[in-house]
């Protein structure tokens, strides 16, 4: 397909969209049989579920869940691994025409129930293990009418996924939801606050055609791999919409960590032919012994979250003869630019942009700029935005305002391109942390540390990496007569994984006497930032 021509499909007038109608049902009638996921887990077993099991099931929940008065527009916080029950989840609520919220089994229990206040979810599904958390919420969260559990476990007060089922038929079709309709709900951490709720409407979905063509190169005989957590918005992009859309098969390990050596084992076993992982994974298979690796079919591999080290894209490919392809989006859209196939890449480099986007470097007024020369990387949204864009950051209208700027929507990322169309990342344009594929807010750490009693103030930003890229430091000014030991900082470390996400934790942390401050007292995260990077050269 040309570039026009995709531009054309992707300003057509699409009034009403259903994922679940229009792909998964689709399949499901004209071809039956056809894998949609191919799933293992840590024990070995294996399970191969078709395009018409995954309708069935989700049919069953759909049925399931109207029964217990969740209806049309409600939203469903999701917060599971890589079970299979995650799949059938997604697909119901798209179905129902529900709003899906996913979110990372990381998350405490302050996380949680601040989300679950935020959105005004009246149902949750959860693995059981996050039982004791759920519980812990429930009753400060009146709206939430049912906790759905998936496990062997039992919960006492909260509904059993595979009871609830037990009975439900497989006779819920797609509601027919408008276009425009939201569809899902996902918390993206900022500068200050807590993080915001990224709206998405059901055409988000077919948006993903172009991840899925372009970047992700997928056709029907393929089986995808993607190591995203459920709980992020790239598990929507390459373990959900992108290779359904493509008639591909999805590859899932379902494990409690990360092995580098037992995930490359599982190209060549499972014949898995592309792969997208954070570039720290990479970093890590790097590190591993790859002469005596099997590739199997592999034959495209993609990364993205952060900025990929040319000297790893070097040392994958002389052991996998595979080029691993950089891209670049947010959770606010799809697929914005990336190393395509069709071009010959520069290493590290974040490609060009892919067909339907016109993306540019601009100045703070709008205008594009010359070759070499930083500014905002921004997308062009007039006369009208592309599809896939957010639809907005619920109940912030002013935040979502902030975005946009003289006909473009500003990606709060910096960036330069070269005279042959490549752009290059520079870094973010505010102190938002990028770390193994996270995205950490220098302000929900600062909160977490400020509620010790030892911490009087702090400031939080990045510190480069060697495997992470970069990770989460905190400057901070002790309260009189603490001593500023290594104690101190095991003591903080842990007391900020037991308040939020543990991801989030300060890996690195400088005790000071004062922080730097703007004649106003706001405190200059940048100046502290800029020390730090310039520290490790």
């Amino acid at each position: 397909m040309s570039t026009s021509t995709m531009q054309k499909d992707q300003n057509a007038v699409i009034t009403h969209y259903n994922f679940a109608r229009e792909v998964v049902d689709k399949f499901a009638v004209e071809q039956a049989d056809k894998t949609a996921i191919v799933w293992v887990d840590e024990s070995g077993h294996e399970e191969t579920v078709s395009f018409s099991t995954l309708s069935l099931e989700s049919q069953r929940l759909a049925s399931a869940l109207q029964a217990q008065g969740v209806k049309r527009g409600d939203t469903v916080i999701i917060l599971m691994g890589r079970q299979l029950e995650w799949w059938y989840t997604m697909t119901a609520c798209l179905r129902m025409g529900l709003v899906a919220s996913p979110g990372t089994t990381q998350l405490s229990e302050k996380d949680i129930a601040y989300r679950l206040e935020a959105t005004g979810a009246t149902c949750l599904i959860a693995e059981s293990g996050q039982a004791e958390k759920l519980r812990a919420v429930k009753s400060s969260s009146p709206q939430l009418k049912h906790i759905i559990t998936v496990g062997e476990h039992n919960c006492e007060g909260m509904l059993d996924y595979h009871e609830l089922l037990r009975n439900a038929q497989a006779d819920f079709p797609a509601v027919d939801t408008e276009s425009s309709e939201d569809a899902l709900c996902y918390f993206t951490s900022g500068t200050t606050g807590y993080p915001k709720m990224c709206i998405h409407n059901h055409i988000y979905a077919k948006a993903h055609t172009t991840t899925g063509k372009y970047w992700l190169d997928l056709g029907d005989d393929d089986l995808h791999w993607n190591l995203s957590d459920t709980g992020w918005a790239k598990a929507a992009w390459s373990s959900y919409f992108a290779p359904w859309l493509r008639g591909a098969a999805i590859f899932v390990h379902h494990s409690p960590g990360f092995n580098p050596e037992q995930s490359l084992a599982m190209f060549s076993r499972y014949n898995i032919t592309t792969f997208c992982a954070a570039p720290t994974v990479y970093r890590m298979f790097v590190q591993c012994e790859l002469s005596n690796i099997n590739f199997g079919k592999l034959r495209h591999c993609v990364g993205a979250g952060e900025p990929l080290n040319a000297e790893v894209i070097d040392v994958w490919k002389k052991a996998s003869g595979i080029t691993i392809r950089d891209g670049y989006g947010q959770t606010e859209s799809v697929i914005l630019c990336g190393n395509t196939p069709q071009m010959t890449p520069k290493p590290g480099s974040m490609g060009k942009p892919i067909p339907g986007i016109d993306l540019a470097v601009i100045d703070d007024d709008g205008n594009r700029l010359p070759a070499n020369q930083e500014g905002d990387i921004a997308v062009n949204v007039s006369p009208k935005p592309p599809l896939g864009l957010f639809k907005e950051y619920k109940g912030l209208p002013e935040k979502t305002a902030a975005c946009f700027r003289n006909g473009w929507y500003i990606t709060g990322d910096r960036a330069t391109v070269d005279e042959e169309g490549f752009f290059w990342f520079v870094s973010r344009a505010d102190d938002v942390i990028l770390s193994s594929g996270y995205r950490i807010g220098p302000f929900e750490v600062e909160s977490a540390l400020l509620e010790h009693a030892s911490v009087i103030e702090s400031a939080v930003t990045s510190s480069p990496d060697s495997e992470r890229g970069e990770v989460v430091k905190a400057f901070i000014v002790v309260a009189e007569g603490v001593e500023a030991n290594d104690e101190l900082k095991q003591q903080l470390q842990q007391h900020v994984k037991s308040v939020t996400a543990p991801y989030k934790y300060p890996r690195k942390i400088e005790f000071v006497k004062q922080l730097p401050k703007t004649v106003s007292g706001k405190i200059r995260r940048v100046e502290l930032r800029e020390k730090e990077w310039s520290n490790a050269g």
